[in-house]
């Protein structure tokens, strides 16, 4: 099983950079990082850390885990200038990326900053030629594509990755659509959920991969939902009351026995973030304590 942490991009950099080398001190695997521009809701004005540019100077400041967007919205993202970004902090890190895209779902950013959100139909067709291009692009000498959404022509990307196959992970749970472009494109899925939910979203990727010939062990299974340490009994259940598919409260021995669950269920990957463990000084002792009491022990 690996683990990967996800601080929250309203933090100052400093909290970003201290709780990514603590994670690496504490023997986590990987930290991705949101690619908004805005809060989704609440006081909107928070101040909210651009992705690519975190990601930039992690990977110059933290020197050993993987480093990835948790996701990229392909709507705002060309997927050229995407895979340039891509290629550029790979060879920061010295080969560490894990590429994340998905359809998009933020709807105020989009209309705030004048972004086009088109029905999901339309973003899931742009995911799907993104990633087409995405890998043709870290690949090929040149890409051309026409596509409905995408429009390449003798593309040349240099320099490559520093990764023979770059990872890209699709993010999502749309069982018709979203899986099957995880399963013909990606070498990592992700999704928020429980362990039975994940489980019966294997089993549909698996019937993706399987119509398309693929063979499902080729791609990584991550799942995202709030681990929150606590030996208040009341507390964890206010928690899980509040977020009941997303959120995973309790005590270490709850916490590891969820693990197994997600580990039975086919999950390879879990994504651990911070979003509800209080202020910056508390997430800092939140993480020191579940990789002492869970991570190092699961």
């Amino acid at each position: 099983m690996r683990f990967c942490f996800w601080p929250g991009p309203h933090a100052r950099f400093s909290t970003v950079l201290e709780l990514a080398r603590r994670a690496e001190a504490a023997g986590w695997d990987g930290v991705y990082f949101a690619d908004h521009f805005m809060p989704a809701a609440g006081e909107l004005a928070r101040p909210t850390l651009e992705c690519w540019s975190v990601l930039a100077a992690l990977a110059a400041r933290v020197p050993r885990i993987a480093l990835g967007p948790l996701v990229c919205g392909a709507t705002y993202r060309n997927p050229y200038l995407l895979a340039k970004m891509a290629a550029t902090v790979d060879h920061v890190s010295g080969g560490r990326l894990v590429l994340g895209i998905g359809a998009a779902w933020q709807e105020n950013e989009h209309a705030a900053y004048g972004v086009a959100f088109p029905p999901i139909g339309e973003r899931l067709a742009l995911l799907d030629e993104s990633c087409a291009a995405l890998r043709s692009l870290f690949e090929r000498p040149t890409t051309t594509i026409d596509g409905r959404h995408v429009a390449l022509r003798d593309a040349i990307l240099e320099p490559k990755p520093v990764q023979a196959r770059l990872p890209l992970l699709v993010g999502g749970s749309g069982q018709r659509v979203t899986l099957r472009i995880a399963a013909r494109h990606a070498d990592a899925w992700n999704a928020w959920g429980l362990p039975e939910a994940m489980r019966q979203l294997g089993a549909v990727l698996d019937r993706h991969c399987a119509a398309l010939g693929r063979n499902p062990r080729a791609i990584r299974r991550s799942a995202v939902a709030h681990f929150v340490l606590t030996d208040d009994r009341g507390e964890a259940e206010r928690l899980r009351a509040a977020r009941p598919l997303r959120c995973i409260a309790g005590d270490a021995a709850a916490l590891r026995d969820a693990i197994a669950a997600y580990a039975d269920a086919g999950v390879d990957e879990i994504v651990v973030p911070d979003f509800e463990w209080g202020a910056a000084e508390q997430r800092l002792a939140a993480l020191d304590r579940f990789g002492a009491s869970v991570l190092q022990r699961a």
